[in-house]
């Protein structure tokens, strides 16, 4: 049975930090296709389109009839662990440092046998579920876990290198102004975070999240305003080497579309603290979690930006509002690639309208901030890059995914 992980000792300011390492990144163009569905939790193999073979590993042309024609479709991930070993060395720098590293060999029951790592808890002859993970490369890999839950599952180590799990780690929530800021630092707390640190801009005025933030035991209130270059440099000097987990959950929103707005000024608010903000906050605090990538139980690992759905195409109804988000979004492609090298995975949570005044003439399903809060531990922890959170968000990213310009024009009202 896997051992529960142990709270993380003091560091010793005298050793040498470790540099982190990654595991081999280089994929084909097909494999992609593997990361793709791994970086939304799903677990995806190649079917023959011509007669219907499952492929495994993700190739051009299909093993049984050679069709080029294959489709990544959701599939069965029961199977038998059916062989299996304990990598205790190894020539890569990565597993040199993990070992050591289970893996083995699972007969699905879609067909193929797969190749993958193994949780602690698998047992040799029994049944194993895959699932699609991305490892600290960012590339998509298998795991083997047991059919059913075990006691304390997330905590065995080769689970934990593919998420992002809080437990033991220090979090910054980058504004407790936000309806949702009480709900995320509780869940947070819940998952086994040690400390959250909540950003407050304008300390001198009051506001209704405070008191229920300093009702939560090990939330620490820090002064933070993303707006302001000096504001963020400052904290990231004060607290950057504590931060395992960023969520950046800043926005300025107001109704209305481009030709609605007789100036520019609120843009320019939704620019500064939604694109701008984002920007300033990874200048300041990624430099400093990308070489902490290696910092043993309580590494840098995640990196979180609450956006709109509507950053993937624009309603009309909110234009203004959106356009900051699809550049906070593009924003948030370069800062992946950039923590990158440090193992630190990006995550972008995508939700729909949410329950607050800003969107009170919107119809429901909305958002509510205790949903947010859930979607963010269980993206963590699943070491996701997308996660839809809402009704309206799954299916805006179902309908974008089919045809993203015939959801423009739905959006703009042609379907209607």
């Amino acid at each position: 049975m896997t051992k529960p992980i142990a709270p993380p000792p003091r560091k010793n300011p005298q050793k040498v930090q470790p540099v982190p390492v990654l595991p081999p990144a280089t994929r084909s163009r097909a494999a992609m296709g593997l990361t793709a569905a791994a970086a939304e939790g799903r677990f995806m193999l190649q079917h023959c389109a011509a007669c219907g073979a499952v492929q495994y590993p993700p190739r051009d042309a299909c093993n049984d009839c050679l069709c080029t024609e294959l489709t990544w479709q959701d599939t069965d991930p029961r199977g038998d662990l059916i062989a299996e070993t304990t990598v205790r060395t190894s020539p890569n720098l990565y597993f040199r440092r993990q070992a050591p590293w289970r893996t083995g060999t699972i007969r699905l029951k879609a067909g193929p046998s797969v190749f993958a790592h193994v949780h602690g808890d698998c047992v040799k002859g029994q049944p194993v579920r895959l699932i699609a993970r991305l490892d600290r490369a960012g590339q998509g890999v298998l795991m083997a876990v047991p059919e059913k839950a075990t006691p304390d599952m997330a905590d065995d180590p080769e689970l934990r290198e593919l998420g992002a799990d809080p437990k033991h780690r220090r979090c910054l929530i980058t504004d407790g102004r936000q309806d949702n800021a009480p709900a995320l630092a509780r869940a947070l707390i819940d998952a086994g975070a040690t400390m959250v640190m909540v950003g407050e801009a304008e300390t001198w005025r009051p506001y209704p999240q405070r008191a229920a933030l300093e009702a939560i035991p090990g939330v620490q209130i820090v002064p933070l305003d993303v707006t302001d270059t000096s504001s963020v440099a400052e904290l990231a000097g004060e607290i950057g080497g504590k931060v395992d987990i960023l969520v950046n959950n800043a926005r300025f929103i107001r109704p209305g579309g481009i030709l609605a707005r007789g100036d520019t000024a609120f843009a320019r608010d939704e620019m500064e603290v939604n694109c701008l903000g984002l920007m300033r906050l990874a200048q300041a605090f990624g430099p400093g979690m990308r070489a902490r990538g290696a910092d043993g139980t309580n590494n840098a690992v995640a990196w979180v930006n609450i956006l709109a759905a509507h950053a993937l195409v624009n309603d009309p109804a909110y234009g203004s509002f959106n356009a900051s988000q699809a550049a906070a979004l593009s924003v948030c492609q370069s800062l992946r690639a950039e923590l990158r090298p440090g193992g630190v995975r990006v995550m972008t949570l995508f939700c729909g309208p949410t329950e607050d005044d800003w969107h009170q003439d919107v119809p429901p399903p909305k958002v509510t901030p205790s949903a947010l809060a859930r979607s963010l531990v269980a993206g963590l922890r699943d070491g996701l890059e997308d996660v839809w959170c809402g009704d309206v968000a799954r299916e805006l990213a179902e309908r974008w995914r089919q045809n993203p310009r015939v959801l423009e024009r739905e959006l703009a009202g042609d379907g209607q």
